[in-house]
């Protein structure tokens, strides 16, 4: 199953979600199809407002993807987060991590 479908909005690549969850049933198959996104786009912006949910594995699947962007010299951003997934960031303190931000024209904002 396809988790991710991808789009490119000016400058940014922006990943999108066909699952409701992030979580330890699909977090593996996220970082596989991600994984070439990465590799071949430096600015990356996930959409998350098709997420109700995201546990500790789909954070660490996040994670990976931020640490494996800042190595390459990307931008690694976080928009779109509906409350249960925004209370999950802040209860793991991941919004010290992560560059979040409420929609894509604040990412693009956030570039200039």
């Amino acid at each position: 199953m396809n988790l991710i479908n991808t789009q490119i909005h000016g400058d940014v690549t922006v990943v999108t979600f066909n699952t409701g969850s992030l979580d330890a049933s699909n977090s593996d198959s996220f970082r596989k199809q991600i994984r070439p996104v990465l590799e071949k786009n430096s600015t990356i912006a996930v959409d998350m407002s098709g997420l109700q949910f995201v546990d500790s594995s789909g954070l660490g699947a996040l994670l990976s993807c931020l640490r494996f962007s800042s190595e390459s010299g990307g931008f690694f951003a976080i928009y779109g987060m509906q409350r249960a997934v925004a209370a999950m960031f802040e209860l793991m303190r991941m919004q010290r991590v992560f560059s979040i931000f409420n929609n894509l024209d604040e990412v693009n904002g956030a570039l200039q």
